[in-house]
């Protein structure tokens, strides 16, 4: 393939770390293991387009030897043994989908010096990457790469391809990559087939193809979306709430998790303030699986717009908590006689049952009598608070307990 028919982002690829842009926060770090008389085993994690394996193979070329880059998805062990034989560093893209035992594989290699592995991974290694495999290799956190890195980055590509964009189209691309320096490079050789008039920054963005907001559902996105969404409804901010959601979404999320999410939102923070909040939530959840998505997105805003607004209570959550403590450290305890329930003849010669007061024979269904076990009594693990509904529920059970 000529040099012309080469993707961009394989035409510009840095051969030294002079010219490679992004990581400032690893530049000492990384000159350090570049110039190590022996190249450590790396493991490369952050998400597309920062670099990852930019850097793997330039600390290949720069230590000599036999190299091979291969893929995870695309290679099967049987396969990569025969490879291997005569390879001196194994450039591995993807480790994360090595399942844990195909990543034993690489254990004795490592042990023995066999092979540096330079691998790299969008997922975070401390749930995808075995720890055997983990304590082997030296690990390099990368960042996504920042706005003016992204025009950096662009002016060096246009420039390759001996393009001229209007500043503000050229903003507008960094604007759309989202961090990721490959899909920058490819939203410019895009542009570099649009007309002169297309590349006007009010004309760009219906002549651009549809941008699909990258998703990382397996990996750190995955989970910061879901905490950013659940920690805005937990802060009451409906804009907030809203935007993740719509971020989690536009990125291909399964409504089906986000509607888990909520409906453990509704029980965790919002509890008896607003005892309703779940009944939506769980309403929502039976709305989005019967309407299917893309019109699920308006009972899911309508519920995290509520949820958002609703008072707050975790008290429940912080109650079963402290009754889960209780046990764990102190172990259950039997359960009192009088509310065990006489079965058989034995039962009731052993007292089971006996003592016990029947709720609804007694006035406004209530009857003072001991519930928790013997050592506990008077033992209080919910603790109210003056939110929404929880005072008036309250109210009611101070009217007939003395110890609230």
């Amino acid at each position: 393939m000529t040099h012309e028919h080469r993707p961009l982002a394989e035409r510009i690829r840095p051969h030294s770390l002079d010219d490679f842009i992004g990581q400032t926060h690893l530049r000492q770090r990384l000159q350090a293991l570049q110039n190590a008389s022996r190249l450590s085993s790396l493991l490369f994690f952050g998400p597309p387009g920062c670099g990852k394996s930019t850097l793997a193979l330039m600390f290949a070329k720069a230590h000599g030897g036999a190299y091979l880059r291969v893929s995870a998805p695309e290679v099967g062990l049987a396969n990569l043994r025969k490879q291997i034989q005569n390879t001196d560093i194994l450039i591995l893209d993807e480790l994360h989908r090595f399942s844990k035992a195909q990543q034993d594989f690489f254990l004795p290699l490592l042990e023995t010096g066999d092979i540096i592995l330079l691998a790299t991974t969008t997922e975070n290694p401390s749930f995808s990457i075995t720890r055997q495999l983990l304590s082997r290799l030296h690990v390099l956190r990368l960042r996504p790469l920042g706005p003016q890195e992204l025009l950096d980055l662009a002016q060096r590509g246009q420039q390759e391809l001996g393009l001229h964009l209007p500043d503000k189209s050229l903003e507008l691309l960094c604007t759309y990559a989202g961090g990721d320096g490959r899909t920058l490079l490819n939203l410019l050789e895009y542009a570099e087939e649009l007309s002169e008039e297309q590349r006007d920054p009010e004309r760009l963005k219906s002549a651009l193809p549809e941008i699909v907001i990258r998703g990382d559902r397996g990996g750190d996105t995955h989970y910061e979306l879901a905490s950013a969404l659940i920690k805005s409804i937990r802060g009451s901010d409906p804009d907030a709430a809203l935007y993740y959601l719509a971020s989690m979404l536009e990125s291909g999320e399964d409504p089906r998790f986000v509607c888990r999410r909520l409906v453990l939102s509704a029980s965790e923070d919002i509890g008896l303030g607003d005892p309703s909040a779940l009944t939506l939530a769980v309403s929502c959840q039976q709305a989005v699986e019967t309407i299917g998505m893309p019109e699920g997105f308006i009972p899911l805003a309508e519920t995290v717009v509520y949820l958002a607004l609703a008072p707050k209570s975790n008290s429940t959550y912080s109650a079963y908590l402290a009754a889960q403590k209780e046990i764990r450290d102190n172990g259950r305890k039997p359960v009192p006689l009088h509310l065990r329930n006489p079965s058989t003849s034995l039962h009731k010669q052993w007292g089971y049952g006996h003592g016990y007061k029947y709720p609804h024979a007694y006035p406004g269904s209530f009857v003072s009598q001991e519930y928790l076990p013997d050592g506990l009594q008077g033992r209080r693990f919910y603790q109210p608070k003056d939110q929404g509904q929880e005072p008036r529920l309250l109210a009611w059970l101070k009217s007939r307990l003395k110890k609230f």
